[in-house]
């Protein structure tokens, strides 16, 4: 980190709320590029590497591998290569400068690296976050018939979260955000699960919404914070069908139990995540994802953000999934943002620097204790 930056910032000690683990194997061009950002592919002539991201990776990472600045593609996947992952991985890892992860173990885990071995690389304490969908469609590979697979459900998802931080739902994905303002009825969800064990074949997918409100419902009782993947992803997402603010019905619906809500990306939404975080008290967020894709332009998604959210709602994530690249530039690009936004009120004379420093604990670090209960046990 740059002399520059605030020592309150600079030092801080990151806890990761959500990311992924990291590929345990050495990657060549094309499926390290697949990696970079939420494109399948680049246009035709160009590269992945032509954008924000890749820049950052030349001027940002290229140094810590010994290379300068702004080093070529090609020669920074050479050196890449030449190190190993397990060099590289632990290199990127521990310099983000984290204290804890929390690891969404729902995706592609057999080809990344595990809650605890991310943990032991990064020199961080590591959490596991259960995905929800991920759980019913296990239950749903072993055949109960609908009117036992809630109970099937609850069952297994209780097992699975015994030890973990939270849970996450990943219903923009596959069926949007316009949860019902109200729980369903185990009626409602005999017959939708019904509707979808029938069809499911050997290997289930779930996008049906009364099941992800009720998966959703299943994690606002456990009591941990449920996570919501919320706007910008992949190719896969229909974003209009993940504005935040399609949650307000049934974040109306939960707050009186106050599970904590997690609002994770939220691009080009965070305004509006923003809004909900000040008005709901349970509600937080984070612009993960958002900060190592946007490059040096973070620092204004974290300002936008800010204008609304309260200082104890906001949580730093990476969302780093594949390349520790990711987990080191979420952590970098967070920390020169907010070190952007905490200078700006301090030149302005808006805040002390003693204020400056307790915005900088909250985001980067106590919030995400607080909610998750990290320091609990």
């Amino acid at each position: 980190m740059e002399s520059t930056v605030l020592p309150c910032v600079a030092g801080l000690r990151l806890v990761d709320h959500h990311c992924h683990g990291v590929v345990d194997g050495d990657l060549g061009r094309e499926e390290f590029e697949s990696l970079l950002t939420e494109a399948d592919a680049p246009a035709p002539g160009t590269t992945l590497f032509d954008s924000l991201a890749g820049l950052a990776v030349r001027r940002w990472c290229a140094p810590l591998l010994g290379l300068p600045a702004h080093a070529s593609p090609g020669d920074y996947l050479a050196r890449r290569a030449e190190l190993g992952a397990e060099t590289v991985n632990g290199m990127f890892l521990r310099a983000a400068g984290l204290a804890d992860l929390c690891v969404d173990t729902g995706f592609a885990a057999g080809r990344l690296l595990s809650p605890a071995r991310m943990g032991e690389v990064a020199g961080a304490r590591a959490h596991e976050i259960v995905r929800l969908e991920q759980v019913a469609e296990e239950v749903a590979a072993e055949g109960p018939s609908a009117g036992e697979f809630a109970d099937a459900v609850r069952a297994r998802l209780a097992e699975r979260a015994a030890h973990a931080a939270g849970v996450k739902s990943i219903a923009a994905y596959r069926a949007g955000l316009a949860l019902p303002p109200r729980r369903p009825t185990g009626a409602e969800v005999r017959a939708a699960a019904g509707r979808w064990l029938s069809s499911a074949g050997a290997r289930p997918r779930l996008a049906d919404m009364t099941l992800h409100a009720y998966l959703a419902w299943c994690g606002v009782d456990l009591g941990l914070p449920v996570q919501f993947h919320v706007g910008y992803g992949d190719a896969d997402v229909d974003l209009h069908r993940c504005d935040p603010l399609l949650l307000t019905g049934w974040l109306r619906a939960t707050a009186a139990v106050g599970t904590p809500v997690v609002l994770l990306h939220n691009y080009p939404y965070h305004r509006g995540a923003a809004y909900l975080a000040q008005v709901f008290p349970h509600v937080y967020l984070d612009a993960g994802l958002a900060t190592h894709n946007a490059g040096h332009r973070a620092a204004a998604v974290i300002a936008e953000t800010l204008e609304l959210a309260p200082f104890g709602k906001f949580l730093f994530s990476s969302d780093g999934f594949g390349l520790p690249e990711l987990h080191y530039l979420g952590a970098l690009w967070f920390r020169r943002g907010l070190d952007a936004f905490l200078r700006s009120g301090l030149d302005a004379g808006e805040w002390t620097y003693d204020d400056a420093a307790r915005i900088a604990h909250l985001t980067g670090a106590g919030n995400a204790r607080r909610v998750y209960r990290l320091d609990q046990g």
